[in-house]
């Protein structure tokens, strides 16, 4: 009797232990980063580092990345809960037919620009008959200079295009071989302003408007783990707007802080976030909470992916994204401090 008591005992604690993981697991997310460190990653290492994650029982797991492409990628293949990365790569991935939906928009207007020196006398497409340009073939920027030339009255013979790897074009750029570089303004501008003063062309302001860095998760991942995501979502946005709202510099060490052997520039953070602070907000979400979204800016968006042929048919808006992720107060309490 006393054997069997103890069998029971032993067996209703194991279940125990394994209701227990089970419960910890579904906890757990695992989120894929865009790229190598920098600012517009400050809220989820903040997130980290003041507990606001943990405070909502989320065991969150982030990862650097290389490249929205293979973010994308990744997250849609099952291999990570969430992504972070640029939503127009999001969006082309699912008119390809990958079931991943936008769940929250930062970085609401389009990062792409061309980057130019100071001293080259460019300040609008018509500026650029002659220049010396590079550009990454296979990059986001590549579909749209043709009409990011043709703003200016131009056609691509008129203008001297240099097609380098990614990892070559800031070498190039701040040697001074070539006049401007097409990149993601708020990553590279700080960088190169270093070593030469530098300026942005940007390409919303020539009408190719599209999101830039969000977050996103399979169709079977929101199902699943809609509670996590929700409140994942939540604190990264009031976490991007307790930064912006005075506390840019701590979000800056909360980077250099969760990744040290990076070697981080601080000031290289801080401007970055600024430049990042520039394109939160659209006239469609003007006013509303950090990581909202709007039919019109898709519609924008999915339009311009069109005409660049990078999607051969877009459904309607709201197949792209969800504004169901955002708990407004929760977004409140995290950006008034997580009180």
């Amino acid at each position: 009797m006393r054997a069997s008591a103890i069998f029971v005992c032993g067996v209703v604690t194991a279940v125990a232990a394994m209701i227990s993981t089970f419960a910890n697991a579904a906890e757990t997310l695992r989120v894929r980063l865009d790229w190598t460190p920098w600012g517009d990653q400050a809220p989820f290492h903040l997130a980290m580092k003041k507990g606001w994650f943990a405070k909502q029982g989320l065991d969150v797991q982030l990862e650097d990345g290389n490249g929205s492409v293979s973010t994308v990628q990744i997250v849609g293949n099952g291999d990570y809960d969430l992504g972070h990365a640029s939503l127009a790569t999001m969006a082309i991935a699912r008119a390809k037919g990958l079931p991943v939906k936008a769940v929250a928009d930062f970085i609401r207007q389009n990062d792409i620009g061309l980057m130019v020196g100071k001293d080259t006398g460019i300040n609008t497409p018509k500026d650029l008959r002659g220049k010396k340009l590079t550009f990454t073939a296979g990059s986001l920027e590549t579909p749209f200079l043709d009409r990011f030339i043709a703003a200016g009255g131009l056609t691509r013979s008129e203008v001297e295009l240099t097609n380098v790897d990614a990892a070559n074009k800031g070498s190039l750029y701040m040697s001074g071989r070539v006049d401007g570089a097409f990149s993601s303004a708020p990553f590279m501008q700080p960088i190169f302003d270093r070593q030469r003063p530098t300026k942005t062309i940007r390409f919303s302001d020539y009408g190719l408007e599209f999101p830039s860095f969000g977050l996103f998760a399979t169709e079977a991942t929101i199902a699943a783990k809609g509670d996590q995501i929700r409140k994942f979502a939540s604190v990264v946005a009031g976490a991007w707007q307790y930064i912006l709202d005075g506390h840019e510099a701590e979000g800056a060490q909360a980077i250099i802080d969760a990744r040290p052997q990076a070697k981080l520039n601080a000031d290289v953070l801080r401007e970055q976030i600024e430049i990042l602070r520039g394109l939160v907000s659209t006239p469609a979400t003007a006013g509303k909470p950090m990581g909202i979204m709007a039919d019109a800016d898709w519609a924008k968006a999915l339009d311009t992916l069109q005409q660049g042929k990078l999607i051969d048919h877009a459904d309607a808006p709201g197949a792209y994204y969800t504004n169901n992720f955002i708990d407004v107060a929760l977004v409140k309490e995290i950006a008034n401090g997580g009180e």
